[in-house]
């Protein structure tokens, strides 16, 4: 009897078993990122930089160079490896704690340099790793444990968008938004993720996916729950799409 394998782990990917709490979906994000180097035999020459947060225990899931920024700095850290090694694959990894608040200006002034990296934006609207903090992305009326009686738009300010902030950059030839809540969706950010990679490569400038994600822990939700809270608050509030494409708009 012969054995037919249809699913495999991609060959970047460590066998190792997951620390992450039950449904969250750093795995599924790290799995397309390992999907996509696989696909490009990439794994030799990329360089991926690690912030701080749950997004930090990537070098123990994907086989490849990595450097740890300080919170905040995987942008600034990701342009010094890229120019100093231009023949690199270079990614940064963050949240939405790391990259649109402590991080906003090493990210604001990255893209708008135009800095031939990828970054991958990992958006739970929270600071997951030290406890479920509000952060810039939490939606209005989310209770935290910063804001416990839910995020008031008066005090806090609106939840920043962050694709549609970078769209509108020079220096960003592409910036989408995606979810993994649906297979569906998981398909179409296996395609955003290619789409942030292949613009640095081909020299149109920087690629920026934001992922919309759950951390059931934090939320105090099972990951079904979690999963629908994706479907009927986040995306509502931060919808999907690509809001800049430089290789198919014809410029860049």
């Amino acid at each position: 009897m012969s054995e037919n394998i249809v699913f495999q782990r991609p060959s970047v990917m460590a066998d190792v078993a997951t620390h992450y709490c039950p449904g969250c979906q750093h795995g599924v994000v790290q799995r397309l990122v390992a999907e996509y180097i696989d696909s490009r035999q990439l794994a030799e020459k990329t360089v991926m930089v690690t912030s701080i947060g749950c997004s930090v225990l990537l070098y123990n899931y994907l086989l490849m160079d990595a450097v740890e920024a300080p919170h905040g700095r995987a942008p600034a850290v990701a342009t010094g490896v890229k120019r100093v090694a231009p023949d690199k694959v270079v990614f940064a990894y963050q949240g939405d704690g790391d990259l649109a608040s402590i991080g906003m200006a090493e990210i604001m002034h990255a893209a708008n340099r135009g800095e031939r990296i990828t970054i991958i934006f990992v958006n739970n609207t929270c600071y997951g790793m030290t406890g479920g903090q509000m952060a810039p992305t939490t939606l209005i009326g989310q209770k935290t444990t910063t804001c416990p009686s839910g995020r008031c738009a008066s005090s806090a300010g609106l939840p920043l968008r962050m694709a549609e902030i970078m769209a509108g950059l020079p220096g960003v030839a592409y910036a989408s938004r995606v979810a993994v809540n649906t297979t569906k969706h998981i398909a179409q950010a296996k395609k955003a993720v290619r789409m942030a990679f292949d613009a640095p490569l081909n020299d149109q400038g920087m690629g920026f996916v934001e992922i919309l994600a759950t951390c059931p822990t934090n939320w105090k939700m099972t990951p079904l729950a979690a999963n629908q809270r994706i479907a009927d608050e986040m995306i509502p509030y931060f919808p999907l799409g690509t809001f800049k494409d430089a290789k198919n708009a014809g410029a860049c």
